[in-house]
């Protein structure tokens, strides 16, 4: 067995206790459908917004969650479940209903980030994969989103795969990246599953495989003749700049275009004003100045405030890691079920009860019951899964991308900032909203 998550074992991809629970639920009948939020509870240090990621991927794993033959299999072989429940996983279906804030738009803390409603066992057996596919990208994609504000109007690619955290992460980190901002992805697999555009220049042992840095940088050309981009820091970065503004234009007569040359190393401000000089000195103003190494938002931020005319970056490690704040801390709570609304009661956990919607405002978002109707401002919850059949098809990711940029640019100008500025971007809950909270803990607390 080919070990790998795919739709044949994702299901099984579920923290154990989602079994046990599911077990009590079946054996004492409890299937009348319950409301889950999905959510983060607080925002991570500096970050004063979030965008919504990994829904076209969740609803995708709802469609395929099944449990095959060798996944009953094993759960029977650990002689903790009863025969009436591993047939019941044998033909589970999702069959609940899903509404959620789109990809790409911004949102904030003790939003809903998806709302499900389905049979109680079910809304807890898709729990484990729903916040690992929702918290991962959506990390992803705010971090990538801060990158594009601190490049301005630069670009930059995600060059994250070889640093992250597992296969599948360097996936979903190429798609969250291109959805936060990120002009292209070194990630190949993700051109291919999700049209990202991909990009790559070369490493330093390509470089040290030729005689001369010359003789690499001609070889290399020849067989990129229009987009070719020269690794010049491999010895000397301005005497590679040299070697490559002397090669561009000896490859001239050949009709070979130089894209560009990148710097991986050193100080990138003074290096980036140096190699401008001498490219255009050579005549080779045309060729841009792509910078990698270590970068991250505040240090891109640095660079383009100074002024430096580098024209693009790669950031990897950073950015697929989120290593700033490598985790959301996304939660999913039972906030409705037959018997009514319900609420978490727990120190520093206290959730908020009922089925809800999002309002946006314009400086501030309501968080108010469903019931209540209409609001002020536009509704961020929209259903995209009924019956546990999609309601809209995927969309592209493009659109996403342009939603990202749109809603993050609709934000006050205060919230651009890297650092945390005062105040923060408010979430009011409604007095509708508010009443049945409190009504719900004076009953609990009974």
């Amino acid at each position: 067995m080919t070990a790998w998550v795919g739709n044949d074992n994702l299901a099984l991809l579920t923290d154990f206790y989602e079994f046990t629970m599911a077990q009590a639920y079946h054996a004492t009948g409890a299937s009348d459908p319950a409301t889950f939020d999905l959510f983060v509870r607080n925002l991570p240090p500096n970050r004063r917004f979030l965008v919504a990621a990994g829904l076209e991927d969740a609803l995708s794993g709802l469609e395929h969650f099944r449990f095959q033959p060798a996944a009953v299999d094993y759960l029977a072989s650990l002689d903790r479940f009863t025969p009436e429940f591993l047939q019941y996983l044998s033909s589970f279906r999702f069959s609940g209903d899903v509404a959620a804030i789109p990809e790409g738009e911004v949102f904030f803390q003790g939003e809903p980030v998806i709302r499900l409603t389905a049979p109680l066992p079910e809304a807890q057996l898709v729990e484990t994969f729903l916040l690992n596919t929702i918290g991962f990208q959506s990390m992803i994609a705010s971090k990538a989103a801060r990158v594009a504000i601190a490049c301005g109007d630069r670009s930059f690619v995600d060059f994250s795969a070889r640093r992250v955290h597992g296969a599948d992460a360097a996936l979903k980190a190429a798609r969250a990246s291109f959805i936060g901002g990120a002009a292209a992805t070194s990630t190949s697999l993700a051109g291919q599953l999700y049209g990202v555009p991909v990009a790559g220049t070369m490493a330093h042992s390509f470089v040290l495989s030729y005689d001369s840095e010359a003789e690499a940088f001609r070889q290399f050309a020849r067989a990129h003749p229009q987009d070719a981009v020269l690794l010049i820091d491999t010895y000397d970065t301005e005497k590679g700049a040299r070697v490559a503004a002397e090669v561009a234009n000896e490859l001239t007569a050949e009709g070979i275009v130089i894209h560009g040359v990148r710097i991986d190393s050193g100080d990138l401000v003074r290096l980036g004003m140096s190699v401008r000089r001498i490219l255009d000195h050579a005549g080779q103003s045309a060729i841009e100045i792509f910078a990698s190494g270590d970068l991250d938002e505040w240090r891109i931020a640095e660079i383009v405030a100074s002024g430096c005319p580098i024209d693009s970056f790669g950031v990897g490690t950073r950015l697929g890691t989120s290593s700033d704040a490598p985790n959301l801390g996304v939660v999913y709570k039972l906030v409705e079920d037959d018997g009514g609304p319900v609420m978490k009661l727990s120190s520093g956990k206290v959730t908020v009860p009922g089925r809800k919607q999002v309002w946006r405002r314009r400086d501030h978002d309501l968080l108010a019951l469903e019931s209540e109707g209409p609001q002020d401002g536009r509704p961020l919850l929209a259903e995209v899964m009924a019956g546990g059949t999609r309601t809209l098809d995927p969309e592209p990711l493009t659109e996403i991308r342009e939603r990202r940029a749109e809603s993050v640019a609709a934000l006050p100008s205060r919230l651009h900032s890297l650092v945390g500025p005062e105040p923060p971007y408010q979430v009011v809950i409604s007095e509708e909203l508010s009443r049945l909270a409190e009504r719900t803990q004076q009953q609990l607390r009974g």
